[in-house]
């Protein structure tokens, strides 16, 4: 299963972190992949489902995702699938000075034909987490 993790800071507060990575529609502004990510069903809370559209190595590819815990302000968890997919992003923040530190994870497993695309995805992965993260640090240091 392929998977990677990265920490960074930013100078959002916990609150403001949380609440921006536990509403996904945010997506669009953080993930380089996302074209459209829209609320399909729920208030936000525990269940909630969005519709992501994404591009991923060259493929345009559909997944919803479900909104799988809620801990606020330190922990989300988002779980998307299709077919032939199933993807965790789970977001840690704990304080740190006067921002936040945010740990972000990304597993992703496939099945079906997919399921060869795993290790080119694993060597994929360092790649778009760097990209990720800038954009994720951005997106949350305008919070404030």
């Amino acid at each position: 299963m392929p998977s990677v993790s990265r920490t960074f800071s930013t100078v959002a507060t916990p609150d403001a972190a949380y609440a921006y990575l536990a509403d996904f529609t945010h997506a669009e502004e953080w993930d380089p992949g996302t074209q459209t990510c829209e609320r399909t069903s729920g208030d936000g809370g525990v269940g909630t489902t969005y519709r992501n559209v994404s591009t991923f190595l060259g493929r345009e590819v559909e997944i919803t995702y479900t909104t799988a815990e809620l801990a606020p302000p330190t922990r989300v968890h988002l779980r998307g699938t299709n077919e032939q997919f199933e993807g965790h992003d789970i977001f840690e923040i704990t304080a740190a000075g006067r921002g936040s530190q945010v740990r972000y994870t990304a597993e992703m497993s496939f099945s079906g034909l997919s399921r060869f695309a795993s290790p080119v995805v694993a060597a994929y992965l360092p790649i778009l987490a760097r990209k990720t993260v800038d954009q994720l640090r951005a997106s949350l240091d305008r919070q404030v």
